[in-house]
C-alpha cells in the first residue's frame, strides 16, 4: 500500500516530465523491516527499498536513500530536476551526504 507520494519535475529543452515517487508501507520480513519505494523516471522506473530494525527505522532509511539517489542523479547534476518552488527535493540524506544538499534542503535537513 502506498503511504506517501511526491511529484518532482524533470525539465528538458523540449518538454517537462512528472517524476512521481511512491513510498510503500513498511513490512516485517524475518525479524527486520523493509520499506519499498519507486521513482518513476521517464525512461525506466527505479524500484528499491530501505531497511531497519523496526518500521520507523525502515521508513527513515528509505527517505534518506531516496534523497541521496535524487541528489546523485544525472537529472540533478544537469539542474533539470525540481520540486515546486522549493529549492531542493524535500528529502533528507544520510549525515555523510549532507554536503550535497542545496537551497531549502540545506536549511532544514
Amino acid at each position: 500500500m502506498i503511504i506517501a507520494s511526491r511529484v518532482l519535475k524533470l525539465i528538458s529543452s523540449s518538454d517537462a516530465h512528472d517524476i512521481r515517487i511512491d513510498i510503500f508501507q513498511p513490512e516485517e520480513t524475518g525479524g527486520s523491516w523493509v520499506c519499498h519505494y519507486v521513482v518513476n523516471w521517464p525512461d525506466q522506473p527505479w524500484e528499491s527499498f530501505g531497511g531497519g530494525k523496526d518500521a520507523v527505522q525502515a521508513l527513515i532509511s528509505t527517505l534518506q536513500k531516496i534523497g541521496f539517489e535524487l541528489y546523485a542523479s544525472e537529472a540533478n547534476k544537469s539542474a533539470q530536476l525540481a520540486w515546486s518552488d522549493w529549492k531542493g527535493f524535500g528529502f533528507p540524506v544520510p549525515q555523510n551526504a549532507r554536503d550535497l544538499l542545496k537551497g531549502d534542503d540545506a536549511r532544514f535537513f
